[in-house]
């Protein structure tokens, strides 16, 4: 690629647009908690399985596994959906994986 190439933006989405449809897994996680086998094999219908997010805190949202934004849960259409509140920066992606 030359110099040239960057003086505007057609030739760069020219270049991504190969990319644009390629799957990815985005999942939002509400919590986490540790269960030791003989309490998960006690789990039955009705039972609370405390996470440790509190009620009301943004959730996680992860591309390909990866930390990228937080939000908030919504209803839409009778749906789960969820608001992005925040998209996370580059360097507080670095911090999380080191």
């Amino acid at each position: 690629m030359v110099l040239e190439d960057f003086k505007d933006d057609a030739p760069q989405m020219k270049n991504l647009d190969f990319i644009m449809d390629i799957p990815l897994q985005l999942t939002v996680e509400l919590g986490r908690t540790k269960l030791l086998v003989k309490d998960v094999l006690q789990l039955n219908q009705g039972s609370v399985v405390e996470l440790t997010k509190l009620a009301g805190e943004p959730l996680d949202v992860f591309v390909n596994s990866k930390l990228v934004a937080r939000g908030e849960a919504v209803v839409v259409n009778e749906k789960f959906g969820i608001r992005l509140l925040d998209i996370v920066s580059p360097n507080e992606r670095v911090d999380k994986v080191l």
